[in-house]
């Protein structure tokens, strides 16, 4: 069974959910009304992996709808999205990157995706109708030295599409590498174990172009013999991955989960990157958020149990403005933040304090 084939499998409707959590009628119904503004879909490996004797698996915290996704406080672009589209599918924020969103389709929707008001909107491949003005673009502006290929999930496309993208990034002279983002090693990591052909492809272009591999491991019991697998299958290869997280409540929100979470990472060849502060997205917000000086102290805490690997990280908040890292507590209780990546030029570097409450989760 191909890997597409296998998706077809996915969990997806309230009554699939109904009959596994023997859910009453009232709870159906809300379910059923939260699935129409934001669907579901969960891979049957990822669904395996839930202890559902817990009510609060972290697993099952990260795939399953909630009630409290009906709160639709916050919004659906923090990131400033919107106003980094060059072209549809193309957005460039800062001066030295091209993010191409080339696909809404995810292996699983995340319940705490940033991108909720994508998900879902249509399988057609975005880029099939503007790939050519999107190289283009890049080729035109000599600035980007690196293409980052995100989606969705990028590892959802055909490796022909892979492959188109591929061949044209891999000859444009002042790129020096191409990122895709994927978490299919975490929740569908046979599309990489079993898929030579993709692993030929990303070792052939890599000797034309350094390639990364940008995943998003959020929780140790994500880390798998299977997930370990397509790291491995990715390294040999010739392909660093490197991995994002998230902050998430009740999933990672404390020390020695975090701590455990990227001493695995850095154990199976995976460098830990970023952790993100969750962002305050409508039907997330109120989920998943933590307060910034909680966040911090977690951070702290965590770093204490690593190894020099594993502390080059940076805690950072993708702010409409910038990637903005979250530097410490101040002996007055202001945090300090410094840009690490900015929209506007005169931001780059900027270190600034600020006054944070105790329950404040953003800027």
């Amino acid at each position: 069974m191909s890997w597409a084939e296998m998706l077809k499998d996915n969990l997806t409707t309230a009554e699939e959910l109904q009959e596994l959590l023997h859910l009453n009628e009232e709870d159906y119904i809300r379910l059923k009304n939260i699935l129409e503004m934001f669907p579901m879909s969960v891979t049957r490996y990822y669904l395996s992996l839930i202890d559902w004797t817990n009510e609060k698996d972290p697993i099952r915290r990260m795939c399953i709808p909630s009630i409290r996704e009906i709160n639709l406080d916050g919004s659906f672009d923090t990131s400033g999205e919107a106003s980094n589209t060059i072209i549809e599918g193309l957005q460039h924020k800062y001066k030295s990157t091209a993010m191409i969103l080339s696909t809404n389709r995810c292996a699983m929707y995340c319940r705490h995706c940033f991108r909720k008001r994508m998900v879902g909107l249509s399988d057609e491949e975005i880029t099939a109708r503007y790939f050519d003005q999107i190289m283009d673009y890049i080729d035109d502006h000599q600035e980007i030295n690196n293409a980052l290929i995100s989606g969705g999930d990028a590892f959802l496309n055909s490796n022909a599409l892979l492959k188109r993208y591929l061949e044209r990034l891999s000859h444009i002279e002042h790129l020096d590498f191409i990122r895709f983002g994927t978490r299919t090693p975490v929740v569908f990591p046979m599309r990489i174990t079993d898929d030579s052909e993709l692993l030929g492809l990303l070792h052939h272009y890599s000797t034309m172009k350094k390639i990364y591999v940008i995943t998003h491991f959020n929780h140790p019991n994500e880390i798998t013999p299977q997930s370990r697998a397509a790291v491995q299958a990715l390294v040999n290869a010739g392909i660093p991955v490197r991995n994002q997280t998230v902050f998430l409540k009740g999933v990672n929100d404390d020390p020695k989960t975090l701590g455990n979470l990227l001493k695995k990472l850095t154990s199976i060849a995976v460098q830990p990157y970023y952790i993100f502060q969750c962002r305050p997205v409508s039907g997330v917000k109120n989920q998943f958020q933590i307060p910034l000086k909680q966040g911090y102290h977690i951070v702290e805490q965590a770093k204490i149990m690593q190894s020099g690997l594993g502390k080059n990280f940076r805690f950072v908040l993708s702010h409409e403005t910038g990637k903005i890292e979250v530097l410490g507590e101040m002996p007055d209780g202001q945090m300090l933040f410094k840009y690490h990546q900015a929209k506007d030029p005169k931001d780059e570097g900027r270190i600034f304090l600020k006054t944070m409450g105790e329950g404040e989760c953003w800027l």
